[in-house]
């Protein structure tokens, strides 16, 4: 494998001395000549890096098997893709409240996950309409209102939040879309979807699973079957389609919209710059 090796991974874990990790963190990272962003917080850890190919399998080991760590990351599962650039310009370990944030503190997810749907199983279910428990199966999609715009499950729940700390009010106000069905709850690779359904079990939803690897896994293991569009991603390349291949759609320097390719042939599309909805929000202004 050539090229730039990237990793990402997350694991919600109980953790009580990130203070004293964050510097030696930082320093392994950046004696690997490794680059991107490290978040440790009570909860758990969450970290998207990248590098050439033996300083990351030095950083997994590190994880991995470092007495530091006390085996809490021994089975720290990564996602790994290749670019041809370093995708990031230094290397960041921060200190958070919360690894991904929900402002819900009571929430312990490393106390117990709540069930998970693996990609295959989902599949067969969307399929024919019902859990293996004759249940409507119901897919509630946690991401933001951009990245659904860009593609989603079919009739997938959206109720259209801008960042994930709005997910616990808009299940309290929808409550009555769960009665008597199984919820899957998904997002991009599986962080918030997993907080979401702990959540929601803990205050007293019934039959809720999350999808193991989110929709990065699913396409992985499936393609797109019951999807329609592409994934966006927190990256350079934007958007994935179902076969996991990069696609013309991009996010907007000036406002950080994604625009569509059919967006990008529009007069006011000027790359780097500005795009329609930069020019929609000045005309509304």
């Amino acid at each position: 494998m050539t090229g730039i090796i990237n990793l990402a991974a997350y694991k919600f874990v109980s953790l009580d001395a990130i203070a004293d990790w964050r510097p030696l963190l930082r320093t392994r990272c950046e004696s690997l000549g490794l680059r991107g962003t490290i978040l440790l917080a009570p909860e758990g850890i969450n970290l998207f890096i990248a590098g050439p190919k033996d300083a990351t399998d030095a950083f997994i080991d590190y994880l991995r098997h470092d007495a530091l760590f006390g085996g809490r990351f021994e089975d720290l599962q990564f996602k790994i893709s290749v670019s041809d650039t370093q995708p990031f310009r230094r290397m960041l370990v921060k200190l958070k409240r919360e690894i991904i944030t929900m402002k819900s503190p009571a929430i312990r997810p490393a106390a117990g996950r709540a069930p998970a749907v693996d990609a295959q199983t989902l599949k067969r279910w969307l399929d024919c309409g019902h859990d293996d428990n004759g249940r409507p199966v119901v897919m509630l999609d946690t991401r933001n209102r951009f990245e659904i715009d860009v593609g989603t499950f079919d009739q997938a729940l959206d109720y259209r939040i801008n960042k994930f700390s709005e997910f616990p009010g808009v299940v309290a106000a929808n409550r009555q879309d769960f009665d008597d069905k199984t919820v899957v709850s998904f997002c991009t690779g599986g962080i918030r979807c997993e907080k979401a359904a702990i959540h929601m079990r803990d205050i007293g939803i019934d039959h809720v699973y999350q999808l193991e690897g989110g929709i990065l896994k699913y396409f992985e293991e499936v393609g797109g079957a019951h999807y329609r569009g592409d994934c966006f991603v927190f990256d350079y390349r934007t958007a994935l389609n179902p076969s996991l291949e990069p696609t013309e759609t991009v996010q907007c320097f000036g406002c950080r919209a994604v625009v569509t390719p059919l967006e990008q042939k529009a007069p006011s599309y000027i790359p780097g710059k500005q795009c329609p909805h930069c020019a929609d929000r000045r005309a509304a202004a």
